[in-house]
């Protein structure tokens, strides 16, 4: 039971939300728009009863405006969500056991589910290093919440300026390098720890063939009938 809790506390955070070595910095007249980054996630109340059971870690794929986010939850469950800006769908993958289930949302899908996690985004002129590359500074706060605030910070030297038109951040112009969700009443900090320059394939963003397509409600009754 605890690791079908975890699984599902760590979906939960997924759908936001993607050099040769570590934290080569480039200017942004030469951003890198392929490549894979590593985050950490972290809880910000580690009090939290459910602070235990929170994802630790992510890996990204990035190419031109495309992010592919890859995680695995004990090494039985893999999701990956795939977004693609240009088509503006956001597709879902689960592998576990037998199962290997993708659901595709639409523009109209996301639109209702950003409104769930609307943000007040205010840019400000300070900048930090993260993973080697320098970060603007944006104050958050949620439209519902304005009292409930928190920074972001991104760099426009990786990826493209529209990489995150189809989610929450869609203001922002460039790679999300720390950032927050706030799911389940639990919320956690993503920061990049390394970026490093690879060649990405273009089936890294194609739904293998074996996946069955499923609806957005099969999907979510599939997460209820794990659980039970």
């Amino acid at each position: 039971m605890v690791a079908i809790k975890r699984i599902h506390l760590f979906l939960s955070f997924v759908s936001l939300w993607v050099l040769s070595s570590c934290g080569d910095s480039r200017k942004t007249e030469n951003a890198l728009t392929e490549g894979t980054i590593e985050y950490n996630a972290e809880v910000v109340d580690q009090s939290h009863p459910m602070a235990g059971l929170a994802p630790g870690s992510a890996t990204v794929k990035f190419k031109d405006n495309r992010l592919q986010v890859e995680m695995s939850t004990m090494g039985i469950f893999n999701t990956i969500f795939i977004s693609d800006p240009g088509k503006k769908t956001l597709t879902q993958m689960v592998k576990f056991m037998d199962i290997k289930n993708a659901c595709i949302q639409t523009e109209a899908d996301l639109i209702k589910e950003n409104k769930d996690y609307e943000l007040k985004l205010e840019e400000t002129k300070q900048t930090k290093k993260i993973a080697g590359y320098t970060c603007k500074k944006v104050k958050a706060s949620f439209v519902n919440d304005p009292s409930n605030t928190f920074d972001v910070y991104y760099t426009d030297e990786l990826g493209l300026d529209s990489i995150n038109n189809i989610g929450p951040y869609k203001e922002i112009k460039g790679m999300l390098m720390q950032y927050r969700l706030k799911k389940l009443g639990l919320e956690m900090c993503f920061t990049a720890t390394c970026v490093k320059k690879d060649e990405i394939n273009e089936d890294v963003f194609e739904v293998p063939a074996f996946y069955k397509i499923v609806t957005r409600s099969e999907m979510e009754k599939l997460f209820e009938d794990i659980q039970k």
